[in-house]
This record gives C-alpha cells, sequence and structure tokens, in this order.
C-alpha cells in the first residue's frame, strides 16, 4: 500500500508570527518603522531655529562675551596701558556708591514688581472672566501697548500730570501734602505704568487655564469664593504668580530711560551708575568700571531668569494636566 506523501504548508497557511497564526490565514508581516526618515526629518528639524540661534548669538551671546572680558581687564586709559587681567572692576562695582545703587535698583524692583503682581491679578482675573469679547481683546491689546511703552515720552508724560507744576498736582494741591515725583515713590508710581499691564498679559492664559470644574466641585463641596482660591485656585496659580513676579522685577531691574529722563541720578539705581560710567563719569584708569557693572546686572538677570524658567515649566504642566 502506497501512502501518500504529508503536504507541505505553503506559506499562507503558516502565520508570519512563528506559526501562531489561523491555518490558512496569511498574516500581514510589520513594516519596518521608517527610521532612516525620521533620522533625517530630525537631522533637519533644527535648521529652522538656526536663524534664530544666530540672532541670539550676535545680538546677545557677542555682547555678554565682551562684558564679561572687558569686566576683568583693564582699560586702555589705565598706566599699564589696558589689556591686562585685573580683579579690580568688579571689586570697586562692589563698593561703595555703586554697591549702594545696586541694592537700589534690586530694592526698587522687588517693590514694584511686588506691588503690579497685587493689582494685576485682580485685574486680569475680571479679563479673563468677562462675558464681553470686545472688552477682553480691548484690555489685552491696550495692555501689550502700555507695556512696551516706557523712556522719554512715559517720563514727560507724568512730568506733565504729576510733577511739581503739573496738571494734577497744581489742581488737588498735592504740593501742600508733601508729594513729590522726583523721588523713590514717585518713580515706583511710574514704573507701575507698564508694569501692571505686563502681569495682566502674563497672568490671564493661566487664570483662563483654570478649569471650571474645580470651581463648581467647590462650590458644590460648600466651599466659599475665599474658600476657593486659598487651596484650589492659588496653588495651582502659585507658579505663575511667582514667575509673573520674576518678569516684572527684571522689566524694573533693566528700566533706564524712564528714570533717566525723570530723577537722573537723584535716585541710585545700578542703571544709572552704568549711563555715567559710559559716558566717562569715572575716574582714570577705571574705564572699564562700566563693563563690569554691567556684568553685575546679567548675573542678577541670569538669576531670575533661572528662576523663572522653572516656574513657567511647572505652572503649564499643572494645567494642562
Amino acid at each position: 500500500m502506497t501512502t501518500a506523501p504529508t503536504p507541505v504548508p505553503t506559506p499562507a497557511a503558516v502565520g508570519t508570527n512563528g506559526g501562531g497564526g489561523t491555518p490558512g490565514t496569511a498574516t500581514p508581516a510589520t513594516p519596518a518603522a521608517p527610521t532612516a526618515t525620521r533620522r533625517r526629518r530630525g537631522g533637519r528639524a533644527w535648521l529652522g531655529a538656526l536663524p534664530l540661534l544666530v540672532f541670539f548669538a550676535i545680538g546677545f551671546g557677542l555682547p555678554a562675551v565682551a562684558i564679561a572680558i572687558g569686566a576683568f581687564t583693564t582699560s586702555s586709559d589705565a598706566p599699564d596701558g589696558g589689556g591686562h587681567f585685573t580683579m579690580a572692576n568688579l571689586s570697586d562695582s562692589l563698593q561703595g556708591a555703586y554697591l549702594t545703587a545696586l541694592l537700589g535698583s534690586v530694592k526698587l524692583s522687588a517693590l514694584t514688581a511686588l506691588i503690579g503682581t497685587a493689582i494685576g491679578l485682580p485685574l486680569a482675573q475680571a479679563v479673563a472672566t468677562s462675558r464681553f469679547k470686545f472688552v477682553r481683546e480691548t484690555v489685552l491689546a491696550g495692555s501689550g501697548v502700555l507695556a512696551n511703552f516706557g523712556g522719554v515720552p512715559l517720563a514727560f508724560m507724568f512730568v506733565a500730570t504729576l510733577g511739581n507744576a503739573g496738571e494734577v498736582t497744581t489742581s488737588l494741591g498735592l504740593k501742600q501734602y508733601g508729594w513729590s515725583l522726583y523721588t523713590f515713590n514717585g518713580l515706583a508710581i511710574v514704573y507701575l505704568y507698564f508694569l501692571i499691564p505686563l502681569m495682566i498679559l502674563t497672568i490671564t492664559p493661566a487664570l483662563e487655564g483654570l478649569r471650571v470644574q474645580w470651581r463648581e466641585a467647590a462650590y458644590n463641596n460648600g466651599a466659599t469664593v475665599f474658600q476657593y482660591w486659598r487651596h484650589v485656585a492659588l496653588p495651582v496659580l502659585l507658579p505663575s504668580l511667582l514667575g509673573g513676579y520674576v518678569l516684572l522685577f527684571g522689566a524694573s531691574f533693566a528700566a533706564y530711560a524712564t528714570a533717566e529722563a525723570m530723577v537722573g541720578s537723584s535716585i541710585p539705581l545700578i542703571s544709572m551708575q552704568i549711563g555715567d560710567a559710559l559716558s566717562g563719569n569715572v575716574l582714570v584708569g577705571q574705564g572699564n568700571l562700566a563693563l563690569a557693572l554691567g556684568l553685575d546686572m546679567i548675573v542678577v538677570a541670569c538669576l531670575v531668569m533661572a528662576i523663572y524658567l522653572p516656574l513657567q515649566r511647572r505652572s503649564a504642566k499643572w494645567l494642562s494636566s
């Protein structure tokens, strides 16, 4: 008796996953991931940011390097001919009137940033919860303009209204109450003119990220408005608030033209000292002192950004979760 040969299974009858497929059914092979294509795309992705990197290197990197080099070298009018390493510039920038100016700038920036944050938060909340789209867009557009309005025009506007002979000062008789715009408090009020709109622009997106369900859940559980803000809203907004405060601090710390046009050197500020040093108002051999003062400001700005960026990332993570 002849035995029939055992039929050999065809590829269609065997699954391509090692025999685990259904007999007679072909299991389609999984296409290989286009790894090479993805690598090529990833390699070209950074080219889109190349113009920004070049601009940053030219506009910020090269000046920062030049300031750092000049801060640690002697100036051309020094007795040794200049170009030699020294720590005197940095040491002098942290003593006497220069240290007073640095502390004055930090004090002014901290105070105005705190007031701007405290006033800007409720105003931004009113904008974010407004039912009128026109009002919201108008306030945000106006805040964008006012946040960038500074310098000599801003100083002239306040001098014409709240100066010693300003319209508001003479109309209300503010001078008899001891009011003077050309003081530390007066300069702080002027700074708030552009810091409060900047805070509105900064914190409004975070306020819009608060979920309606969070507020409804708090109210349904018997929480008051104060308790909702105390235990729900403010903890979520805290990174954004701190980030906004740091941003306002940096904007106030770097302001120059407004203070120069309004108070000059009557109020000790680090930016005023840099302006005087650049104009040649320094001792012989201290021509690079302005670069050392600029380096001090860069260090403070870096510390500010080191605080601001992590807070901003944490706020974005919480609001998107």
